[in-house]
């Protein structure tokens, strides 16, 4: 069976579109179709229902998705192992990372291992944690450096790097700024600009509300710590952010009687074996 045609049936399928799986193949849009026809005439079944710009999965392709997933991943384990018989490091790097780490914590390790090891084709993909974290389960990513999960799936590995001190913030001119105490109670009573609801972030923070029995006013919310730190400099509302964004930053900490703090690490697959480049990183990683 021929692996090309199954790694384009699996990017129409989770991509819903044969532009975007042609883009992320770095191939042509009928390409993309050949190949698709080809692994339809050899399996004698029509995979997609095409209804206009529409596709979608028919009975016959939802349920061969998982297993060929599952020869892909089979497949590229089987090059993965092959290049350890090797002591060369080269070829090409899928990483996950978030922004916020990206911009504050991978700098230095990531010039390390540039010139380390020359002939890695680093492609670093930048996404919010709990994507990359989906994308290590899947087998699209080789790992990812991201905020950690409280609670991983059984099939993640982690790897706790560091530890980010979040801190309560506000604007100079905010109502909060100057006390030299604030209760959650007075705090929640202001709105709040946080990160999206389903972010590890978020739920940390959460968690720790419901436990007085509380409930957070939301103003506004992104994913993008660096939008969030600009948001809440303008006064839009208070914040949780990591301490180590706030060096220079026109912020001042709110002394809320709540500590909380959040793990930052390496998410690998349980049971996907690592190619060279893969654990050339994780040697550089602290």
């Amino acid at each position: 069976m021929d692996f090309n045609s199954l790694q384009a049936f699996l990017a129409v399928a989770e991509t819903g579109s044969f532009s975007r799986a042609a883009q992320r193949l770095y191939l042509t849009q009928p390409a993309v179709s050949k190949r698709l026809a080809i692994l339809e005439n050899e399996l004698g079944l029509i995979l997609f229902d095409r209804m206009g710009r529409q596709v979608s999965l028919t009975h016959a392709g939802r349920t061969l998705l998982p297993r060929a997933r599952e020869l892909l991943l089979q497949a590229q384990d089987l090059k993965h192992l092959a290049s350890e018989l090797t002591e060369k490091v080269s070829g090409p790097l899928l990483l996950g990372t978030s922004h916020h780490i990206g911009l504050h914590r991978l700098p230095d390790v990531l010039r390390h291992y540039r010139t380390a090891y020359p002939d890695v084709q680093l492609d670093i993909r930048f996404m919010d944690s709990e994507a990359a974290c989906g994308c290590v389960e899947k087998g699209e990513l080789e790992l990812a450096i991201v905020t950690l999960p409280t609670d991983p799936p059984p099939n993640l590995k982690v790897r706790k790097l560091w530890e980010d001190k979040l801190c309560f913030v506000a604007a100079p001119e905010h109502e909060l700024a100057g006390k030299s105490r604030v209760s959650l109670k007075e705090l929640i009573r202001y709105p709040a600009v946080l990160p999206g609801p389903t972010t590890y972030t978020r739920s940390i923070l959460e968690k720790a509300i419901r436990e007085h029995d509380l409930r957070i006013s939301l103003g506004m919310s992104t994913n993008y710590m660096e939008t969030l730190k600009m948001l809440t400099e303008i006064n839009l509302g208070w914040s949780l952010l990591p301490e180590t964004m706030l060096v220079q930053a026109k912020l001042e900490v709110l002394p809320v009687d709540l500590q909380l703090k959040r793990s930052l690490g390496l998410v690998l697959h349980q049971e996907r074996i690592l190619s060279n480049p893969a654990q050339a990183l994780v040697s550089c990683l602290p």
